[in-house]
């Protein structure tokens, strides 16, 4: 596991071992994920997407506490997958970083709760496994506009969106922090700092 750019979130590289059969790799390693985590994944759901070309899903994020980190791979075709820093007070806030997700080199990410969580699906059939700290609750559940200007992710400029209604509603970055609904970074900390000790 290595850290990404934006605190709180890490990448998986894993090494895989093809031969004439096909090949194998470790999707997950619980004491890798420990040792960057100082935690264990605490797993209430997984998920399984299935989407076409140029399905942009999100960005999605929890309440905090008790949030929702996600441990996310593609198991099959090729996603741009975005993690957003939307929590105010955080260094840095607004900021994103991508990472190419896909079926070859088996990379995934962890995202803590309180990071926004995007992607782009780069090819037909893309399926994309989701393990969830929390189960989905759509009392607690939010959105950011995955096309705003502000943010400015560079998604790629020759793939045709397909967003859910819900997504095109979502409001901004800025809309929703004038709304109150984006979490605090101090508290996204101190709640990761309350699971490491529990």
């Amino acid at each position: 596991m290595r850290p990404l750019s934006i605190e709180g979130s890490w990448i998986h590289e894993p090494t895989v071992f093809p031969d004439e059969r096909g090949s194998v790799h470790e999707l997950l390693q619980g004491r890798t994920l420990r040792g960057a985590l100082g935690q264990d994944l605490r797993l209430a759901q997984a998920n399984c997407s299935i989407s076409r070309r140029g399905t942009l899903r999100g960005i999605h994020f929890a309440d905090v506490p008790p949030g929702q980190a996600k441990y996310v791979a593609c198991v099959r075709g090729a996603v741009l997958d975005v993690i957003v820093d939307i929590r105010v007070g955080s260094p840095t806030f607004g900021r994103w970083e991508g990472v190419r997700l896909d079926d070859r080199t088996h990379r995934a990410v962890y995202l803590s709760e309180g990071l926004g969580h995007a992607f782009l699906a780069l090819s037909d059939d893309t399926t994309v496994v989701y393990l969830c700290s929390e189960g989905y609750n759509p009392d607690r559940e939010h959105g950011i506009h995955p096309l705003d200007p502000d943010l400015a992710i560079d998604w790629p400029d020759d793939v045709p969106f397909l967003m859910s209604p819900k997504d095109e509603k979502a409001p901004t970055l800025q809309a929703a922090r004038r709304d109150g609904v984006l979490p605090a970074y101090e508290r996204c900390v101190a709640f990761r700092r309350e699971l490491r000790g529990s």
